[in-house]
């Protein structure tokens, strides 16, 4: 039979049904509401908490594509005493630049290495509208190591550094905080003693991490590490070991997981075994968070998933009730001729019907919901068409599962007890 054939005959048989299973509901338009309430909230709540896991996702990708996949972070450990201090100067001279030269030398899958230094300023001018932003001193190639792109300007160069010269490229919130939303290329701020002129300022960067890295790169005034160390004293930096960490990026096709353990060897061996500084690995914290927040996504979805359970129990009982109300109604149509066939269709529709009416409703209220949370949460949320088909693809089966029930048990009804049924 042709396709055209197969369809009349499917509008034939299920046309009139879907009608009269339509016109019930609409006839009962309250029950039908308060009944689709657990579908709506269902779906609703998944695609919520979806969006959520999506949001969280992407950031964490920007996040570890801003620290670079294919860096390394040797970060100093600061002591907390005096008297700590002096015993690890003992045996170690803290993190260094000599550091910095073995590894550059000894290290084959080095690229690009960077060190920094941190200060927090005691006054800055203009005076900011938040709070201060920290001072880091970094080689020309720091950009780099950490993929940076510029809203406007550039980047300091070998030259500035080499000649310690009075230049700053400011974080997008540092300069919004000291300059205003305006053009700032070519002006000048004053950290601490210090007229510094502005020749970049950064793309908005991902503030979360590790470590040192939990410092708000936004937030950041940088300068080259040559103008730091000649132009600037941090008297605040007691404790501190002569820099605050170290950044590599590795060559294209080289291992993390081997460079770190050749990076933590070298610095064992010089820091004498030392533990004054820490080795992170940004690909295995993409490969951790990715794994926590499938965790996070798999028992946020269950519990949301509870909605659309107690939707179709909901589902369930009201057909049920419906089928005890219509007893007669069953006996008549069975009288003059329809078939259990044809009740199991007509009241596995209206079950359908309505999972289907409060999933295209929950969609809409996912969308609310998703936005309410990065409202109200300051959370980055993902609407993703995946999971807009799961939520209501997961809503009509439990339309279909939880009305098989009540349809079989109305096609049962003896015709003959279902017309004496007052």
């Amino acid at each position: 039979m042709s396709p055209p054939g197969i369809r009349r005959i499917a509008l034939a048989r299920f046309g009139p049904d879907l009608l009269l299973a339509a016109q019930n509901l609409w006839n009962q338009k309250t029950r039908t509401v308060l009944t689709a309430l657990g579908i709506i909230f269902g779906v609703g709540a998944v695609i919520g908490m979806l969006a959520i896991g999506a949001g969280a996702r992407e950031e964490s990708l920007r996040f570890i594509e801003q620290l670079g996949v294919r860096n390394l972070l040797v970060e100093s450990r600061p002591a907390t005493s005096d008297q700590e201090l002096q015993q690890r100067r003992r045996s170690s001279p803290g993190l260094t630049e000599r550091d910095v030269r073995v590894l550059a030398s000894n290290v084959n899958a080095v690229e690009l290495i960077s060190a920094r230094r941190s200060m927090h300023p005691a006054r800055i001018l203009p005076k900011p509208s938040s709070g201060l932003p920290e001072l880091y001193g970094v080689r020309p190639s720091y950009a780099a190591i950490h993929n940076w792109k510029l809203e406007e300007g550039v980047f300091f160069d070998g030259k500035n550094d080499a000649a310690a010269d009075a230049v700053c490229v400011l974080g997008e919130s540092a300069k919004v905080a000291l300059l205003g939303y305006g053009s700032a290329v070519g002006k000048y701020v004053k950290v601490n003693d210090t007229w510094l002129r502005i020749i970049g300022i950064l793309q908005p960067q991902v503030a979360s991490g590790p470590g040192a890295q939990a410092q708000d790169p936004n937030q950041v005034v940088y300068i080259p590490l040559n103008t730091f160390q000649y132009r600037f004293w941090d008297m605040g930096g007691t404790f501190k070991d002569e820099l605050d960490a170290v950044d590599i990026r590795l060559k294209p096709g080289e291992d993390s997981t081997t460079a770190a353990k050749v990076v933590t060897a070298i610095l064992n061996s010089t820091h004498h075994n030392t533990p004054d500084f820490t080795v992170t690995i940004p690909a295995e914290l993409l490969a951790e968070q990715q794994r926590a927040q499938s965790i996070f996504t798999y028992v946020m979805v269950a519990i949301a998933a509870i909605s659309l359970l107690v939707g179709g129990i909901g589902i369930m009982n009201i057909v049920l009730a419906t089928v005890l109300e219509r007893t007669r109604e069953i006996g008549v149509r069975r009288a003059t001729g329809a078939r259990r066939a044809d009740i199991i269709r007509q009241f596995l529709l209206e079950s359908v019907l309505i999972s289907i009416g409060g999933g295209i409703v929950g969609i809409g209220f996912g969308y609310f919901l998703s936005w309410l949370i990065a409202a109200s949460a300051e959370w980055k949320t993902i609407v993703t068409p995946a999971s807009i088909v799961i939520a209501f693809g997961v809503s009509v089966a439990v339309g279909v599962i939880f009305g098989i029930y009540p349809a079989r048990k109305a096609s049962r009804v003896d015709p003959i007890e279902a017309l004496r049924y007052e």
